[in-house]
């Protein structure tokens, strides 16, 4: 890889350039995330064309909301390359662009249809929350569990007609307004409870989670900034109350051996 115009920079002028502090990349370096490509006679940590490429592409994980040990954990793989992750930046970029694009559209012709000046169908409400929202999932769940397992997964969710993705899409819609609706009823109701074993059965739709991954994946819910938003949106204590009552499932399955 020919690079040009090559430059030597100090920690205070990589700072600058890259629009981070001086403490976050000192810090990387004490976590072994990004060195410096060499030390000055005064000690100085110096860098150079490859630790700013890296340093790029840790600030492009971190926009991907990846945890710093993960991305360790990617930028040290054995046959990382450079390029594909750049590419695959792009697509994952590009892919959440379109899906602002069709949220900004459906929120415009909802405002259009509220002032009377034009007709919405009931469906096309919701329609920027459909394959496009699933994709978001997807590429959201790629960062928490074993991408085979994710891809198998949506491999699986396009394989479906758009009529059974509505289908499946309002069955989970349901299971939470269920669960909310039992709130008060408290986690460990016959109510509560019934609405988790729905809630089980309907990730066989995308994948069959082991008991530890269903509690994995309800603190994920609470956890992780892109689920909890979604849920937020139904009820702000709806994540919380979903860990606890899987909590309490779990527990009885694991008692009853199920």
């Amino acid at each position: 890889m020919v690079y040009y115009g090559a430059m030597v920079y100090t920690v205070n002028q990589l700072a600058k350039l890259a629009g981070v502090s001086v403490r976050t990349l000192h810090y990387y370096d004490q976590i072994g995330l990004l060195s410096p490509t060499s030390y000055g006679t005064n000690g100085y940590r110096q860098y150079e064309k490859d630790a700013l490429l890296r340093l790029q592409q840790i600030l492009f994980y971190r926009e991907l909301d990846l945890k710093l040990e993960h991305i360790k954990e990617l930028l040290d793989k054995p046959g990382f390359n450079l390029l594909t992750a750049l590419e695959e930046h792009k697509i994952t970029i590009q892919k959440e662009i379109n899906r602002k694009h069709s949220l900004i559209t459906t929120i415009t012709e909802t405002i259009d249809h509220l002032k009377g000046n034009t007709e919405m169908k009931d469906n096309d409400l919701f329609k920027a929350f459909s394959d496009e929202e699933q994709e978001q999932y997807a590429m959201e769940a790629e960062k928490l569990y074993d991408p085979l397992i994710v891809q198998a997964s949506n491999r699986k969710w396009k394989n479906y007609s758009s009529e059974k993705k509505a289908e499946i899409l309002a069955e989970g819609n349901r299971i939470y307004t269920d669960i909310l609706s039992a709130m008060a009823l408290g986690v460990d109701s016959f109510e509560v409870q019934a609405c988790v074993e729905r809630w089980r059965k309907h990730m066989d739709y995308f994948w069959t989670p082991t008991l530890a991954q269903l509690v994995g994946l309800a603190e994920d819910y609470n956890n992780h900034p892109g689920f909890k938003r979604n849920l937020d949106k139904i009820d702000p204590c709806l994540a919380e109350f979903i860990l606890e009552a899987v909590k309490v499932y779990v527990a009885r399955a694991n008692k009853n051996g199920s």
